[in-house]
């Protein structure tokens, strides 16, 4: 039968690829699997005890409104308005299953064949793969060296074509993460040519500070070019339950129902149910899962100043480390391969994240315990003085 070009034209999951390459691993060392962000810790006894509950009941499995679940919108809508001091209300929030689907109702709720999108580099794969398969084009916004998108570079790429800005902070795969006024000049900017910033905050209560993220909400009209999406996959420690959520005005969401209607009808009631517990009974649970992946931030920060082997850290942030490695000339997943094979440490590379190979990965610090990122860069001097030694010859 014939197939989507679109869609047939795109690289698989990065993901799956990656973790293809443990068929081949030497087993010289225990696995480090430093690939996909995950919390590598159960969910918390409160959202456990909830969900069985739920299971139980005689409607545990039936469909919620379209938006969400009232009670998870309401308690959700009540934490953001704490948390940025500002304005957000239930009817602002449509429940997503995951953060993903947010993103994928909002673009196409402002985009269509045709038009275009700006993603800042280096981007989060999934957002690429999405525009390409719905033939919008990306235009690629470079960062600056510290890797912080510029909003004055951004206003050059755009033409009557772009629809929306897309910004991910705390940065997937860089970590970075945008400060209030960097955020607040691409919301002006968006404003001011009549299209959409379309912000996903997925690792916001990863920064290290309950300062606000930004001070968008707490302008009266931050609906008229603001569209947030979030995630209580790492939060919550639940990403199979599939739940996220979108924050955008009535004129968005309206769009966005008609979309989610066709492709889910609603998310996953068990999910949201999920997230409904978490926000609402393990407040110190989050917190003290939150601390311990900044613990991890600085450990890894800490592991990596002295460039084991020659790998450079770049930025890090959320979940995540940007990391260079030293071998010039050599593609990344070249390397990210002899990585995995010869030394059983699985990481991304960069070239999912970019149109082109700058010589850089990723690495997902969260998912190990911090004793293990003294073994991360004890293989990466390694590394560098084997491979380093194999390339000379």
């Amino acid at each position: 039968m014939r197939l989507n070009h679109l869609v047939h034209r795109e690289t698989d999951s990065p993901i799956g690829a990656a973790y293809g390459q443990l068929n081949y691993r030497n087993g010289r060392f225990e696995l480090l699997d430093l690939a996909q962000a995950a919390p590598q810790y159960p969910a918390a006894p409160e959202v456990v005890a909830h969900v069985e509950a739920v299971a139980r009941s005689g409607h545990g499995a039936d469909y919620v409104e379209l938006a969400g679940l009232a009670k998870l919108r309401e308690v959700f809508a009540a934490e953001l308005s704490t948390a940025y001091r500002g304005m957000v209300g239930a009817d602002d929030v449509v429940v997503t299953a995951g953060c993903n689907q947010a993103f994928c109702l909002a673009v196409s709720s402002v985009a269509g064949p045709g038009d275009e999108v700006v993603l800042a580099l280096p981007y989060y794969f999934n957002h690429d793969m999405w525009l390409r398969m719905n033939d919008i084009r990306p235009r690629y916004l470079e960062p600056g060296a510290d890797l912080v998108p510029d909003p004055n570079a951004c206003e050059e790429l755009l033409n009557e074509r772009v629809r929306a800005i897309v910004l991910v902070t705390p940065g997937n795969p860089s970590g970075v993460v945008l400060s209030p006024e960097v955020i607040a000049a691409f919301a002006a900017l968006a404003e001011r040519r009549g299209i959409a910033l379309i912000l996903d905050e997925t690792y916001r209560t990863f920064r290290g500070t309950e300062e606000p993220a930004h001070e968008l909400f707490a302008r009266p009209d931050w609906g008229r070019s603001v569209i947030s999406l979030h995630s209580f996959s790492k939060d919550l420690a639940i990403p199979g339950y599939r739940v996220g959520a979108m924050v955008a005005s009535a004129e968005v969401n309206r769009e966005v129902l008609k979309l989610l209607d066709c492709v889910a009808i609603c998310a996953p009631r068990v999910g949201q149910e999920a997230a409904w517990a978490g926000l609402t009974a393990a407040g110190d649970w989050r917190a003290a899962r939150a601390a311990e992946v900044v613990a991890k931030k600085a450990r890894f920060d800490a592991v990596m100043a002295g460039r084991p082997g020659g790998f450079e850290l770049l930025s890090s942030g959320g979940f995540f480390g940007w990391v260079r490695h030293p071998f010039a000339g050599r593609g990344t997943e070249d390397v990210v391969r002899d990585l995995v094979v010869q030394y059983d440490t699985l990481v991304l590379p960069g070239t999912a994240f970019r149109p082109d190979d700058r010589g850089t990965f990723r690495v997902s610090f969260s998912n190990v315990e911090e004793a293990a990122l003294d073994e991360l860069a004890r293989r990466f001097a390694l590394a560098g003085e084997e491979l380093g030694a194999a390339l000379v010859q």
